[in-house]
């Protein structure tokens, strides 16, 4: 990405728009999406003309050219409203970009980045039935193509968000029959959705974040040709998908802290409004407690955000503050929906009222893009390894 960006000035008047559009267009179509599980097709053709599938996409590419501090900016603000209108765009111009950004041959841009600028939808296929964060026990296998100079891609990819109406693919596969060491038995592929073998499950049934939608996808003799492999080199695809997944965590982490801020806004109306005892319910000191330590970790959460996206834009490692700032933020998010479902009551736990819903889309967020528990892990082995670095 960029690490000069947008001018500032300009993309202040954009996020301004931006805010707008979500208060008066995306905010009321709420009912509409959760209720049809869609975001109308109006309204995904106007984010399209708005920029927001190509945000990351160098401005010579067609795209804004965002930086990673503006791109989670223009996130944390769409995640103001319903998942998912962050959703539809966010594989794009995260891990999807970040891969060709750091990993395509030139041709490979040429070709691509219009495409998403122009409003492609791109998902990543990573994930397996049996394999997720494992990547030695990936499945999914790419060998040449004997009559060519192609390859033919098989096996099953799950929980791809956008996968049932995306255009383009990255596919990570074995190319390797041994785990090779630095997980050099994957590569990465660009596979158009209508390529002949290609298809896609029914959408899966979730929790929340109704509207987005996430699938199966299925490969059966996919055949390729030889410029579908990311970056031309076999071997790279893992350490592309690694790369990209810091930008994909710094994105969820922009949502949760969007969302949870939405939340937060949600239950000090409903505070005031509500009245027990003869007197808003705002003004007793243990509502009072709940919501100042909401704002409180959604202060801590959006500060995180600017650190970990102004390193990058310096061109930092921030392998382990992606990660951290993922961690918090989500864990985050779901303390604060807990304490709005609380805030709220009895009305809380009824679906008619909006804090049993930021309930329930909020949990995806400590799941996707790594789990709590594996980014504990993945934060934690990085300091370990500084430290022997510096003792060693």
């Amino acid at each position: 990405m960029s690490q000069t960006g947008m001018d500032p000035d300009i993309f202040d008047q954009f996020i301004d728009q931006l805010e707008r559009y979500v208060r008066e267009r995306l905010i009321p179509a709420e009912k509409d999406v959760i209720a049809n599980d869609k975001i109308p097709d109006d309204i995904v053709e106007e984010m399209k003309e708005m920029g927001l599938f190509g945000l990351t996409v160098p401005e010579e590419y067609g795209g804004a050219g965002l930086n990673t501090s503006q791109y989670a900016k223009v996130v944390n603000t769409m995640a103001y409203a319903a998942p998912a209108y962050r959703s539809i765009f966010s594989i794009n111009v995260g891990m999807f970009n970040s891969a060709i950004k750091n990993g395509a041959t030139d041709a490979q841009k040429a070709e691509w980045w219009p495409r998403i600028a122009e409003g492609a939808i791109a998902c990543f296929g990573l994930t397996e039935p049996g394999s997720g964060s494992d990547s030695a026990a990936m499945q999914t296998t790419a060998k040449p193509d004997p009559d060519g100079n192609g390859w033919i891609l098989n096996g099953t990819k799950r929980y791809i968000t956008n996968a049932p109406h995306a255009d383009v693919a990255l596919i990570m596969a074995r190319t390797e029959k041994d785990a090779l060491p630095k997980n050099a038995h994957v590569s990465a592929f660009i596979v158009p959705m209508d390529t002949p073998g290609m298809s896609t499950g029914s959408p899966d049934k979730k929790m929340g974040q109704e509207g987005s939608h996430i699938s199966d996808i299925m490969l059966d003799d996919v055949h390729v040709p030889g410029d579908a492999l990311l970056g031309g080199e076999t071997g790279q695809g893992f350490r592309f998908a690694m790369m990209s997944l810091d930008n994909g965590r710094i994105s969820v982490g922009a949502a949760a802290t969007g969302y949870a801020r939405r939340a937060l806004d949600s239950a000090v109306r409903y505070a005031n409004e509500r009245k027990a005892f003869g007197e808003p319910i705002a003004n007793f000191q243990l509502i009072q407690q709940m919501l100042a330590e909401s704002d409180m970790e959604i202060y801590a959460a959006e500060a995180m955000m600017r650190d970990v996206t102004e390193r990058a834009d310096r061109g930092e490692n921030v392998i382990r503050k992606a990660a951290a700032f993922k961690v918090f933020a989500s864990e985050m998010c779901g303390r604060v929906v807990d304490r709005v479902v609380q805030v709220y009551g009895g009305a809380g736990y009824l679906a008619e009222y909006d804090a049993e819903r930021f309930f329930r889309d909020a949990r995806i967020y400590r799941i996707y893009e790594g789990t709590t528990q594996i980014l504990y892990l993945q934060i934690a082995k990085h300091m370990l390894r500084e430290w022997a670095a510096e003792n060693g």
